[in-house]
């Protein structure tokens, strides 16, 4: 039977379940839209039980809470223990995903992508160097400074437009690049980035379904899409 990677995004995302199936077509990937949340506080914690219990209904193989902003938690594991503990089933999130593989992957200075506005920026910034990563620089492009309805603009940003931001947020000297946001086109743009900056680049959507299959048991390699999935 395939494997079934179950995922919770917020309701305005629409690319990562589209990056994920051209990556892994060969997977089901059950999805339920959750009400997006600034901070993992007590409420999101609720809210996430009431949609872990009906995911749990679908028998996934892993359940991927994959929104970056919300999963900015510590420590790590956090996220992944609560919702092991709710269904019984494996569970990955997105910025424990991004910092587990970006120290797989060696990095130690990195410079980060967003599509975010400062604040957002700021924390996660904080984030990562609390997780032992020195962020040379962080640059977005100020979407959801006006509030949180400017955020279905992020999936509006075109290919093209995401790869000249990423070039633009470049630090010399950093040993490996972060593309924040499960709802940023950044696909394509990585294989592209690896081989002009020279060094290992990830995405939010690269390194969940990363963290993902390899919860799940897969240890396939997959070519195209960067050194993450075709090397780790």
């Amino acid at each position: 039977m395939a494997a079934s990677i179950a995922m919770i995004v917020p309701p305005t995302n629409t690319v990562n379940e589209a990056e994920w199936k051209r990556m892994a077509p060969g997977i089901r990937f059950p999805l339920l839209r959750m009400p997006l949340h600034a901070h993992a506080d007590e409420q999101f914690f609720s809210d996430l039980k009431l949609f872990l219990k009906e995911l749990k209904a679908e028998k996934p193989t892993v359940i991927a809470y994959a929104c970056t902003a919300s999963s900015m938690v510590l420590p790590l594991d956090k996220l992944s223990k609560f919702i092991e503990k709710e269904t019984g089933i494996p569970g990955v999130a997105t910025a424990p995903a991004l910092v587990l593989a970006a120290r797989e992957l060696g990095m130690k200075k990195v410079a980060v992508a967003t599509p975010y506005h400062d604040a957002l920026n700021q924390h996660e910034k904080e984030f990562l160097e609390a997780c032992g990563l020195k962020v040379l620089g962080i640059k977005g492009l100020g979407i959801g400074a006006g509030g949180p309805q400017e955020y279905v603009k992020i999936a509006k940003v075109t290919p093209e437009e995401v790869l000249a931001h990423c070039r633009s947020a470049w630090s010399p000297g950093a040993d490996g690049m972060i593309v924040s946001c499960t709802d940023f086109r950044t696909l394509d743009a990585v294989p592209q980035l690896e081989r002009e900056f020279g060094v290992p680049v990830i995405s939010s959507n690269l390194a969940t379904l990363w963290m993902a299959r390899r919860a799940a048991g897969i240890k396939d390699r997959l070519q195209g899409w960067g050194s993450l999935l075709a090397e780790h």
